[in-house]
Parts: structure tokens; sequence; C-alpha cells
């Protein structure tokens, strides 16, 4: 999961490099030779596009550097944490609900993903099986029963 998303930002990084230094280059140069430079609709939207991509491509960097810090053998084997697919269960309702946490700057998220900022991530982060989980919402409390835990260790060693 953490080599996936490093890959994605990654090839993203690529393109964005490509575009700063060939494409807006070129767009930029084509622009001055319209001439007026005050009045140049074409050289404004590619400067703006080129402060984009480079603050852009900081970003990137910066969380590239972040995932590179982030050593897996440091991710409990038997309490939720990052990568975790976690089965609930409402302890009002009985009702069942599956998890899956993931980074805040997932490039996709799925149905059930959800972030460790977000309330419900914080909220099952480092429990256990069988431990329940206090998410505080605005109208009510919800107590979530940790039924089911599969950590980014196990996860990974289905994907090989």
């Amino acid at each position: 999961m953490i080599e996936a998303l490093k890959q994605k930002l990654g090839e993203e990084v690529e393109k964005l490099q490509h575009e700063l230094n060939v494409t807006l280059p070129n767009e930029i140069r084509k622009a001055v030779e319209l001439g007026d430079l005050r009045e140049n609709s074409e050289y404004k939207a590619a400067l703006e596009r080129q402060q984009f991509v480079q603050a852009r491509l900081g970003l990137l960097r910066q969380r590239l550097s972040k995932l590179s810090a982030i050593d897996p053998a440091q991710i409990p084997n038997d309490r939720v944490g990052l990568g975790s697919r976690v089965v609930v269960e409402d302890q009002q309702s009985g009702s069942k609900e599956t998890y899956h946490l993931v980074f805040g700057d997932a490039l996709e998220f799925e149905d059930g993903h959800v972030t460790m900022a977000s309330p419900i991530g914080r909220a099952l982060l480092g429990k256990a099986v069988g431990e329940a989980a206090h998410l505080r919402l605005p109208t009510m409390v919800r107590q979530l029963k940790v039924i089911e835990l599969q950590t980014i260790h196990e996860l990974s060693k289905e994907v090989i």
C-alpha cells in the first residue's frame, strides 16, 4: 500500500516535471513571440500554471519524503493502524461496517476507505479485536466494537 502510493505520487511528479521543464517553457516562448506581455492572456495563463505546477511538485516531494520515513515494522500486527481493514459492529443497531484506513491524500478513495485523520479513523486507531471504539458525532456517541481485523502486514501477504 505504501509502495503503491509512492509509485502513484512518483508518476505524478514525473508528469509535472515534464510539464514544468518542456511544455510550459514552450507555451511561454510562444506567448512572448506574440508581443505585448501586459495584455497577453496566454502568457499570464502559462505563468499561473507554472506557479501551480511548482507548488504541487513541492507538496508531492514533501509527501514522498514523509512516506519514505514510514517504517512498516512500526505498524502494529494486532491493532488497527495504517492500511488495516476493520469490520466493526455498531453496539446500538447491531449493523456491521467495514473500513479500510488509508492516508489522507490517497489519490482515489474507494467505498469504505477512511483516512486515519477522520473522526472514525481516529476512533479506530490502536484498537484490537474485541475492543470498542467511541465515535463522537454532533448528535450522539456511537460505540463500534472491532470484530475483525486485517493489518497491512496480512493484507500485503494476500497481494503477493
